[in-house]
């Protein structure tokens, strides 16, 4: 893009799609289906943004325990629920910024209570490094999300970036399913920061310092 004359809005053909909105396009029809037999049976996207919380703290409660595996599949079980409750919201007419608001606000908690668990954990075998690790990658995990809605308020669409949520989720769920937490913890603790500057970058080359 010219940086002499900033555009804060970006063509679909310049906009790089992204690995989440690529896996969303692929289970399209999949997810549409489900989100129709859900709203028949009067399930709506609130329900389902909460279910998706609740197992997260069961998932935390898990790791806290040290049943990383276990942890792993329920965490996993979430994923239906965050990815119907937009789709509910959608189809059913119930669409709200609140509703949009509450679904980012209960996923962070629920990241929280996922590492929360892990800091449990290794405090209790005391392992303050590990712990520290924790703290710096849910560190990142929200200004990863906190970049991204003040740049919304700067009215620029900023989804890039290494890490999103999807694949943070990913790659816990991986870690977790074979029973080493801590390398993602590593990787979520770099990486998310890394995220963080890719997208400070691309508000600076969208609008400079204007």
């Amino acid at each position: 893009m010219n940086e002499s004359t900033p555009s804060t809005e970006a063509t679909d053909a310049e906009r790089p799609q992204t690995f989440t909105a690529w896996l969303r396009q692929s289970g399209a029809g999949i997810v549409s289906g489900m989100a129709r037999g859900l709203i028949a049976v009067r399930i709506g996207p609130d329900v389902l943004t909460l279910m998706g919380l609740v197992l997260a703290i069961v998932a935390g409660i898990l790791a806290a325990q040290g049943r990383f595996v276990w942890a792993g599949v329920v965490y996993l079980l979430g994923v239906p629920f965050d990815a119907l409750d937009g789709a509910v919201a959608r189809q059913s007419g119930k669409a709200s910024r609140f509703g949009a608001l509450l679904d980012s606000t209960l996923d962070r908690y629920g990241e929280a209570a996922l590492l929360g668990g892990l800091a449990y954990y290794y405090a209790v075998q005391n392992q303050p490094v590990s712990i520290l690790a924790i703290f710096a990658a849910l560190f990142g995990s929200v200004m990863v999300s906190y970049t991204r809605a003040r740049s919304e308020g700067l009215l620029i669409d900023n989804k890039v970036g290494l890490l999103t949520r999807v694949e943070r989720f990913i790659l816990t769920v991986i870690v977790l399913l074979i029973g080493r937490p801590m390398i993602g913890v590593w990787l979520l603790a770099g990486l998310t920061q890394v995220t963080v500057v890719q997208r400070l970058w691309h508000v600076y080359r969208t609008i400079g310092r204007s």
